[in-house]
């Protein structure tokens, strides 16, 4: 080890007061409130679907939005070194290299026909700021120009000024000026109610009320999840997205389906899309894409979208881009990812697991402070009474060992897809005895 190494590993294991201190001086925590301390939970290594914090506590995690192969998989690390040492970036704008053209094709081969080409950039937020320029501009490439946006109000497209206009969510409102209008649609139905089949109806009249809000300014698309994470882990009724298709179909408007959490197991299949039978114009993937090893987005159209950006007037294409879109590691990443996706058949674990998972604590609905059960593949959600109450879920479990998400007043169970039986019995034990009252 050098002098160099020798330095920076000084710094990294320090004394563990040092190190929160440093954090707390330096350190500007995305989506945190100024003053508040994220240095309580200090994390230094981890291993498939546990980390361990500076102390040397060990932690089961159930909050790993990004996470499929949970942590130093050993086909994904190896991957990631080779790639980077072989060729680390080229700008995709200019060139190409190998990796790109077998990520997009192995995406291609897990949607339906007509979404065969791929965008890369680096995040989902991203990806909405691409998948709105496709949208606005395959409108006007018709002849037809159109520039609104139908989106649920409860929805959260990213953090970009763009991504987060197609939100109502109090964390996503903006002093700016929006860049396109956008018709929200407010869930017409508490959560507990709105994912049974007879809800249907319900929400597809006020989607189709929002489009037609305007006859004099049709939407260029319909913006969706299929299950609104950020929004409070909402499950939707089955039939929502053909329904919707249908609707698009009706009047000319683009489906561009956020898939950025749900896609690639997360939601029980590869795209919760499939779930429906579904064939969206433009699909937004990201988070499990790469498993969290590198960040990466996928923005996936039809060729009917690609090709009408020849008639674009000034470069005869999409002007959207970044200089490490589509970066040669983060494909790398993403096919080991997918490869391991695919031999430990994560995919169908996860809807069966899911499915065990939540079977244990579906009698607490309606009983004590959770509202109600639900689940979408391997993510299982807790409904509090309030935001409070959920927070102290999180507390109490962060305190026995298991690191939960709360959205809003919705308690999230997100373990990686590699969590193993005994881990998912050890995390839902956990989550058991985190909530108030004889569980």
């Amino acid at each position: 080890m050098g002098p160099i190494d020798a330095a920076v590993a000084a710094a990294r294991y320090a004394d563990p007061d040092v190190v929160r201190e440093r954090d707390r001086r330096h350190v500007w925590h995305t989506w945190t409130p100024v003053g508040a301390d994220r240095s309580a939970a200090m994390f230094t290594h981890a291993s498939g679907y546990r980390v361990w914090d500076i102390d040397g506590r060990e932690y089961i995690e159930g909050s790993a939005l990004n996470s499929t192969c949970g942590y130093a998989h050993p086909e994904v690390t190896r991957a990631v070194a080779e790639q980077a040492g072989r060729l680390h970036h080229v700008d995709v704008s200019l060139t190409s290299h190998d990796l790109a053209g077998a990520l997009a094709e192995r995406i291609a081969s897990y949607l339906p026909a007509p979404l065969t080409r791929t965008l890369f950039v680096n995040s989902g937020s991203e990806g909405f700021d691409a998948a709105v320029l496709m949208a606005v501009g395959h409108a006007a490439h018709q002849g037809r120009p159109r520039s609104r946006i139908v989106a649920f109000a409860r929805g959260y497209q990213g953090a970009t000024v763009l991504a987060r206009s197609l939100s109502d969510l109090p964390r996503c409102r903006h002093p700016m000026t929006a860049p396109l209008p956008v018709t929200l649609v407010d869930l017409p139905l508490p959560p507990r109610d709105l994912r049974r089949p007879e809800a249907l109806p319900v929400l597809l009249d006020a989607f189709e009320r929002a489009i037609g809000a305007d006859p004099a300014d049709p939407p260029a698309a319909v913006v969706v999840e299929p299950f609104l994470n950020v929004g409070g882990g909402v499950v939707l009724p089955p039939g929502f997205l053909a329904g919707l298709r249908a609707l698009c179909d009706a009047t000319g408007t683009l489906l561009v389906v956020d898939e950025v959490f749900t896609a690639y197991g997360r939601a029980g299949a590869m795209f919760a899309c499939a779930r429906d039978g579904v064939a969206p114009d433009v699909v937004v993937s990201s988070k499990g894409l790469a498993g969290g090893y590198v960040p990466i987005a996928a923005v996936t159209a039809g060729e009917h979208v690609y090709e009408g950006f020849a008639a674009d007037p000034v470069i005869g294409g999409l002007r959207y881009g970044h200089t490490t879109s589509g970066h040669a590691v983060a494909c790398a990443a993403a096919l080991a990812t997918l490869d391991v996706l695919e031999k430990e058949n994560l995919v169908e674990r996860a809807e069966w697991l899911g499915g065990r998972m939540a079977a244990r604590v579906a009698h607490l609905a309606g009983t004590g402070e959770v509202v109600d059960v639900r689940r979408l593949g391997l993510v299982v959600v807790l409904e509090m009474t309030t935001e409070d109450a959920a927070l102290a879920v999180l507390a109490r479990a962060r305190a026995n060992g298991l690191l939960l998400r709360r959205q809003g007043a919705a308690v999230l169970a997100v373990p990686p897809l590699v969590i193993d039986d005994a881990g998912a019995d050890a995390l839902v034990d956990r989550l058991l005895a985190a909530l108030p009252g004889p569980a």
